[in-house]
């Protein structure tokens, strides 16, 4: 199959949707944790996290234009703050449910049976089932006039994982922590490591190596 621009652009939309989403491969699934300065709390599954740098620790999140109501985005601005969980198997269904549009007053983590946990001073809360939990500040927001969407960049300040899926070297073991992934907008894997490769050098052939 070949496609171009045109043909992209000659689809049925949900169509192309689909199939763009799908495009780019295994994504991870999280959920984004928010609440307002009034203490109402939001949950949205995304797949979009980017890892932009270590030092300081930065992730990104890209939020889809606010053509309806985007209650991440407003909570995030708002008070300066968010969470990312990592989806597990047994939490899939309560999480692919959070991506449904409920209005402000009601709360993803009721609506859903998932729930909130918060820590000491850091004003969004948590999902208590999710097996990696991350709290992140904003640090950067930009509205892209490519599409209207918009990228939200955090600085993690808390990471709460398990000791056992953190190796020697600082490689975090995801199928420890039991954390799946999403291809396109509807479809969970499980994660399997096939191998683990050394640090690549040009005087050196690929070799794998154990952690």
């Amino acid at each position: 199959m070949r496609l171009t621009s045109d043909d992209f652009h000659a689809m049925e939309s949900r169509y192309r949707a689909t199939l763009a989403n799908s495009l780019s491969g295994f994504k991870p699934a999280n959920l984004i944790g928010t609440s307002n300065n009034a203490g109402q709390t939001n949950l949205a599954i995304m797949s979009s996290v980017l890892h932009l740098g270590s030092h300081p620790p930065l992730l990104a999140i890209v939020i889809r234009p606010d053509s309806v109501e985007r209650h991440t985005l407003r909570n995030i601005l708002e008070t300066g703050c968010f969470t990312i969980n990592h989806v597990s198997e047994g939490i899939i269904d309560a999480a692919h449910q959070t991506a449904a549009r409920y209005p402000q007053g009601i709360s993803e983590f009721d609506a859903t049976g998932l729930d909130s946990v918060w820590d000491e001073n850091f004003a969004a809360p948590f999902v208590a089932q999710s097996p990696l939990r991350l709290g992140l500040e904003l640090r950067e927001h930009q509205d892209l006039s490519i599409n209207n969407t918009n990228l939200v960049i955090g600085e993690i300040v808390l990471a709460f994982l398990p000791s056992k899926a953190v190796s020697a070297s600082g490689a975090l073991d995801l199928n420890a922590t039991g954390s799946i992934v999403v291809s396109g907008l509807d479809t969970y894997h499980r994660g399997h490591r096939v191998k683990k490769m050394a640090y690549a050098k040009p005087d050196q052939s690929p070799r794998v190596v154990s952690d």
